[in-house]
């Protein structure tokens, strides 16, 4: 079952969910190589930088959801808004969006799923 944790939607809550993220995974499959700890940690940063910035209303909360299994381990941030994000050219003109760019890069897998009321954006690592 995944673990879960809810967040207030405003960027004082990337560093604490990020954290989260990592502490839930080291706690559950101890034999997890450190760089896979990094890239999960680097994933969650960049998924709920994205639902802070794009995906809320005023007032709104996010949900980190994080389910490890051997060898892999999912992570979902869950917020209200249903826009989906959209992964942009690279660009040397724009000093922001490229966070999905490198969240391909480093996800096995990675998607959108609708659900009431907003959206779960989730990445896959496997080792």
């Amino acid at each position: 079952m995944p673990q879960q944790a809810i967040y207030p939607s405003e960027p004082e809550s990337v560093r604490p969910a990020r954290r989260y993220v990592r502490e839930v995974v080291a706690r559950q499959e101890s034999a997890v190589p450190e760089d896979v700890l990094d890239t999960l940690e680097l994933l969650a940063s960049e998924l709920v930088t994205n639902a802070v910035r794009y995906g809320k209303e005023p007032g709104d909360s996010l949900k980190v959801a994080v389910d490890v299994s051997p060898g892999r381990c999912r992570v979902e941030v869950h917020d209200s808004r249903r826009k989906r994000p959209r992964v942009r050219p690279a660009s040397r003109d724009r000093s922001r969006g490229r966070g999905l760019l490198l969240v391909q890069a480093l996800a096995e897998q990675w998607g959108v799923a609708e659900r009431p009321f907003g959206k779960i954006v989730w990445v896959v690592i496997t080792w």
